[in-house]
């Protein structure tokens, strides 16, 4: 059934993460009619219920046998920390000692706010700026640890607590691909979390052959790359994945998500200072996305002890985002949340937990 892994023999398994399938076979394998699936399902992520005696249109027997073979463990956080913008971080560590973080972002002047989620534990593409790619990958999560995150956030900050969900905290989400659409189809389940899924966005640092695979799921959510240079060359220079997936490839990708699920994409483009902030990278990002309907996201770096680059001034950042809005079909400039904390962009690491 795909079940948590790193539970000892003695404890029950954990329901948590499982599919409206996978809770259907788990009826039929007790000797229950399998619709029984769909009403646990309901329960768990709609409802969300933990107590099997309180779901009270399944069986008095069915229940107590819930009860006494089967659990629902939700993440228990470890840390939290509130930035002075009212960003909060959460840190979970997680059954085998393994530490994530998520960032719960409000959305300036509106009530809404964007929850940023974990998909592994670390992250192996080493991308020479960010913090997470110093703690190398430890492993993927399963699709409990990923709603758990979303449904651990509900508890603590109640059922308005976010309105969109982003899969940009640690990990690349296209590298744990199963476990992440999976998450997804809970996610946008009518009886599941019945977010649309324009409100969610899932972010890759440009794993091609997966964007495609992500176009033909036919989930509908959004896309955004981190591109943050437009040149096979300095793209080479910060992101060691541009060695495997070349630019033109992940070009070639991008347009073919745009035209499978009709959204436009999003490209991430961090500014470093004196690195891609010239005339002449306006000009290359420019010609590089011409003709591809896409949205482009500048954004300062974001400071992380040890790492060789430097922010630029927010005056670079804004010259920036004017000289290149005449070259590509929109731009905007997105400020960093929650840098007091390390919950901003590029910043997930874990240092508390870590000892770091």
């Amino acid at each position: 059934m795909g079940l948590l892994p790193y539970i000892g023999a003695m404890r029950k398994p954990n329901l948590l993460g499982q599919s409206e399938k996978q809770l259907q076979e788990l009826m039929k394998s007790l000797g229950q009619n399998s619709f029984h699936g769909g009403q646990l399902f309901k329960w768990l992520y709609k409802i969300r219920e933990e107590d099997f005696n309180m779901m009270t249109d399944l069986s008095l027997n069915l229940r107590k046998q819930l009860d006494s073979d089967y659990t629902v463990e939700q993440l228990k956080e470890s840390q939290t920390a509130i930035s002075t913008d009212g960003t909060i971080k959460y840190a979970f560590t997680l059954e085998d000692g393994l530490p994530i973080e998520t960032v719960l972002i409000p959305v300036h002047d509106s009530e809404k706010a964007a929850l940023c989620v974990s998909s592994q534990a670390g992250c192996a593409l080493a991308c020479k700026f960010c913090a997470t790619g110093t703690m190398g990958l430890k492993r993927d999560l399963t699709v409990g640890e990923i709603i758990g995150q979303l449904m651990r956030v509900r508890d603590l900050k109640g059922e308005n607590a976010f309105s969109n969900v982003v899969f940009m905290g640690m990990g690349e989400p296209l590298n744990n691909f199963d476990n992440m659409v999976e998450t997804l189809k809970i996610i946008t389940a009518h009886n599941g979390f019945n977010m649309a899924g324009r409100r969610v966005t899932v972010s890759t640092s440009g794993i091609s052959p997966k964007i495609k695979k992500l176009a033909d799921a036919g989930l509908k959510c959004r896309l955004a790359v981190s591109l943050h240079a437009a040149t096979q060359e300095k793209r080479e220079k910060i992101m060691p994945v541009a060695q495997t997936f070349k630019l033109d490839k992940l070009m070639e990708a991008i347009k073919y998500y745009g035209v499978q699920t009709g959204e436009r994409v999003t490209l991430e483009y961090i500014l470093f200072d004196g690195f891609n902030d010239s005339m002449e990278d306006v000009k290359a990002l420019g010609a590089l996305v011409r003709g591809i309907p896409c949205m482009i996201n500048i954004l300062a770096y974001n400071p992380v002890d040890g790492l060789d680059f430097n922010r630029p001034t927010d005056e670079k950042v804004d010259w920036f985002g004017r000289k290149l809005l005449p070259h590509v079909p929109a731009v905007t400039v997105r400020k960093s949340r929650g840098q007091d904390i390390d919950a901003a962009c590029g910043q997930l690491a874990a240092k508390q937990i870590l000892g770091r």
